[in-house]
């Protein structure tokens, strides 16, 4: 599974209020029953077997993105949004070493051991929630030097970028 499914699950729940060409931006949550849990798990490619998700796997599924949200937000890293959720090391076909969840159904071990293996190779610094207080979206930082702050230059760099200079401008006058 690739980091790009991970920054999809963070982005389940869309807490962006900014307004965009005059329209205020409607925020929501995409899991919202067990049913769009699973709706989403399969466009992903993800594996739930032959019981769908259940109400106790969306919360599951829920605290887990909110705890990994969190560990964005306060810099703590993954470490702590993973310790609800075992992990350990198996041998590989080739004879190396990979890491293994055991929380429960496959689909949430598949996330916990995508992140577990981004936070080993040192990818999960990468992930990030924009600097906009009013978008927050999850996003891969793909700079050069890995300080990205915001989900697009283009709309929430230019907001906070024309901001200062509106605010520089009516100190100055």
């Amino acid at each position: 599974m690739s980091l790009q499914v991970i920054e999809d699950f963070l982005n389940t729940v869309d807490e962006r209020t900014f307004k965009r060409h005059r329209e205020s931006h409607v925020p929501g949550e995409r899991l919202t029953s067990p049913q769009a849990l699973a709706d989403w798990l399969t466009d992903r490619g993800l594996d739930f077997g032959d019981s769908p998700p259940r109400a106790a796997d969306l919360e599951t599924a829920i605290a887990l993105r909110t705890a990994l949200r969190q560990a964005l937000v306060a810099d703590t890293g993954a470490a702590a949004a993973l310790a609800e959720h075992p992990l350990r090391l198996e041998p590989d076909a080739s004879g190396g070493l990979r890491l293994v969840a055991t929380s429960g159904p496959a689909w949430l071990n598949a996330i916990v051991e995508t992140v577990a293996g981004s936070v080993a190779r040192g990818e999960w610094s990468r992930i990030k929630l924009c600097a906009a207080p009013d978008c927050r979206w999850a996003f891969y930082d793909v700079s050069r030097n890995g300080r990205g702050r915001w989900c697009t230059m283009e709309i929430c760099g230019n907001r906070h970028k024309t901001r200062t200079y509106r605010e520089r401008r009516r100190h100055e006058a």
